[in-house]
């Protein structure tokens, strides 16, 4: 991928407490460039790559019953939060390498939306969030794993373009993605 790059990978649970510690942590003590998030969305025809995290909104509960307080991820926090990552284009260089995505607006108040909202908090814009649908006959992992790779390798050529990506003096080369089997 990227001689240079650190990538560390995690799976953070469908649980908004968890996951908000394991975010916060992320961030605190990794001080990654970019915190890359990968949630499936059971509706999803194809891949969508989010633009912003929501705070307010969250009124479904998650594995464990819990709702956040007022559906708020935060108290007094930012009504919405975009990433330093342009959605949009990067969603035409994707498309130019052949691979089917979207741009997204609304990443559905769930705790996909929750995680991202947090990441960018604390990353100051420093996050993305791609949504993919189920593996199944169609997204195979094989494929689902190339345009990933893609959407990966396309975000660090406009990190290498972007002055907004550069890192400031506390961040590292290091790209996380949420992911099974790697607990915080």
């Amino acid at each position: 991928m990227h001689p240079q790059l650190k990538l560390l990978i995690f799976q953070l649970p469908v649980d908004y407490r968890e996951a908000a510690r394991r975010v916060a942590s992320i961030w605190e003590d990794f001080h990654p460039q970019l915190a890359v998030h990968v949630g499936v969305d059971s509706s999803a025809k194809v891949i969508f790559l989010e633009q912003c995290g929501k705070n307010r909104g969250y009124r479904d509960a998650d594995i464990r019953g819990f709702r956040p307080e007022a559906g708020v991820c935060l108290t007094g926090g930012p009504d919405v939060i975009t990433s330093v990552v342009s959605m949009k284009a990067l969603c035409k260089r994707v498309m130019a390498e052949g691979m089917e995505v979207a741009f997204s607006g609304d990443a559905g108040r769930y705790v996909c939306d929750y995680i991202y909202y947090l990441s960018l908090l604390h990353g100051n814009g420093h996050a993305a969030l791609v949504h993919v649908p189920p593996l199944s006959r169609g997204l195979p992992a094989s494929l689902l794993g190339k345009a990933l790779q893609v959407i990966l390798q396309k975000m660090l050529e406009e990190n290498e373009e972007s002055p907004s990506f550069k890192p400031g003096p506390q961040k590292s080369r290091s790209t996380l993605i949420a992911a099974k089997g790697n607990p915080l």
